[in-house]
């Protein structure tokens, strides 16, 4: 009888879930507009101590890609755990004013099921006193959130983790400005280099900038890369800072780190698109059971960071949600990643991707549209306006010039993306890869399917989207100007089939 006894409190014991002061703390640290130049990923110019311990600390994954490559659909997909095509919010700031979107039936972000675990949920800057751009404040002020559809603020408790009850576990978000820090014009250029040159003693020297092959060595071109590597900087320092906090209030070690960035670098050919520039994210690894020095090669999605986090906290993972555990001991490796980019802005676009071990397959549902369409957002830069001035003058080489400025895209793109890195050959018409062709065809067809793909906007769902975008701008200001006439192109040639 008591060896009886004894064998039913212990499978008790084993099905019971730990208690939540035994549980990790999640700690997510969400960078934007960055790609993955760390230089534990390779990066030479310049050096990221606190992201590099963190890999050496933990896993660093070589081949993670974002499902979406701008903030808002990321960030939707994120903490959802779900494809944004899935649930209808892949439209880029959209259901924000009079359109409102609603989650599927049963869908919840992911804030939600770790309140209900106990948690304590917040989302901030990770240091009391400071923002999203490492800069003081008098008054601490919530994380960036950027979801494309309605959710209850209540699902946060706090922008920080101090509020929580003692031994309570926390799931924070740290959300960092990352790549938006350098600004997108001469002026912002030079308030961020005067910052840099205070906190951190130097720029990063323009003329030493390696940049991808259709960018021209332009002035231009190469301060603002250099810029661009400086707020990768100040975003270490700022890692740093909320290490150092973890390990004075005695938190790191039961705490799990996943480090990464919401998309690429904001360019011409990154951010908002398809290729490595746009969705190839680092994501970094470390806390309590992560073996230290991993390197992952295998293909995984931004996603699967809402899937590891609930069930290192002890969640169960519910059943809609699409990403995976990538750190459970039966996890098996993806054979396929997918991707997708839909209407930015005013900007209505219609492109899906897969990724597979050796290629990159890539579906422009609207080929008769420019690779550089109309977009008030991505022409306020100072960087595309230039590419434009250098165009116009015909400055550029062949290769930029077909890349960026011609006045159609293929309908299909196939690349052998780990032996072209910046994914400028075209295979699709090569008959030795027309097998590779039409098995990413099909597949990505079928993931389309099996998904629930949402696709375009209706024009009635354009026409009120625009109509919200147009409501919350300053009548007659250059924005509002050049946003409302980028509109009425797109519906012209929606109108006209291209």
């Amino acid at each position: 009888m008591n060896i009886r006894f004894l064998a039913l409190l212990l499978a008790l014991f084993l099905v019971q879930p730990a208690p939540a002061a035994k549980r990790p703390n999640i700690l997510w640290i969400v960078i934007d507009d960055m790609s993955a130049n760390l230089s534990c990923y390779g990066e030479e110019l310049i050096q990221t101590p606190a992201m590099d311990q963190l890999a050496e600390e933990g896993v660093r994954f070589t081949r993670a890609y974002a499902t979406s490559p701008v903030c808002s659909t990321f960030r939707s997909a994120l903490i959802t755990g779900m494809y944004q095509t899935s649930i209808g919010s892949h439209h880029h700031r959209s259901g924000r004013v009079k359109h409102r979107i609603q989650l599927p039936d049963g869908v919840r972000p992911v804030p939600e099921y770790f309140k209900k675990a106990g948690y304590w949920t917040c989302n901030g800057s990770g240091l009391p006193g400071f923002d999203r751009r490492s800069l003081p404040v008098k008054r601490d002020t919530p994380g960036k959130t950027d979801y494309n559809f309605d959710w209850n603020r209540s699902m946060y408790d706090s922008h920080d983790w101090a509020g929580r009850r003692k031994g309570q576990p926390f799931f924070m978000q740290v959300q960092l400005h990352g790549g938006k820090l350098r600004g997108s014009s001469t002026r912002q250029y030079d308030a961020f280099e005067k910052r840099v040159k205070k906190e951190l003693g130097r720029i990063t020297d323009p003329g030493k900038v390696y940049l991808p092959p259709y960018y021209p060595r332009d002035p231009v071109m190469l301060r603002d890369w250099a810029t661009y590597l400086d707020s990768v900087r100040i975003t270490d320092r700022h890692i740093t800072l909320v290490i150092e906090r973890l390990k004075k209030e005695g938190l790191l070690e039961n705490t799990l780190i996943v480090c990464f960035t919401d998309h690429g670098v904001s360019h011409a050919r990154g951010k908002q698109f398809l290729y490595d520039e746009g969705t190839h994210i680092p994501l970094i690894i470390r806390g309590p059971g992560i073996k230290r020095g991993q390197t992952r090669r295998d293909l995984v999605e931004h996603i699967d960071v809402a899937a590891l986090s609930l069930a290192a906290a002890g969640i169960q993972i519910p059943d809609h949600v699409q990403g995976r555990d990538i750190l459970a001991l039966d996890y098996e490796p993806k054979r396929a990643v997918f991707a997708a980019r839909d209407r930015c802005g005013e900007a209505a676009d219609h492109i899906r991707s897969i990724r597979t071990d050796r290629y990159l397959y890539i579906r422009n549902f609207y080929p008769g549209r420019p690779h550089l369409m109309p977009s008030q957002y991505k022409d306020g830069k100072i960087i595309v306006q230039r590419l434009r001035e250098l165009n116009a003058k015909g400055a550029l080489n062949d290769l930029a010039t077909k890349l960026l400025f011609s006045p159609t895209r293929a309908p299909e793109e196939l690349y052998l993306y780990q032996k072209d890195p910046w994914q400028t050959r075209n295979l699709a018409a090569d008959p030795k890869h027309a097998k590779a062709l039409r098995q990413n065809r099909a597949r990505l067809r079928q993931w389309i399917k099996d998904t629930g793909d949402m696709g375009p906007e209706s024009p009635k769902v354009y026409a009120l989207e625009i109509a919200d975008e147009l409501s919350v701008a300053k009548k007659n200001s250059e924005r509002y100007r050049t946003f409302k006439a980028n509109s009425e192109t797109y519906k012209r040639w929606s109108a006209e089939g291209k």
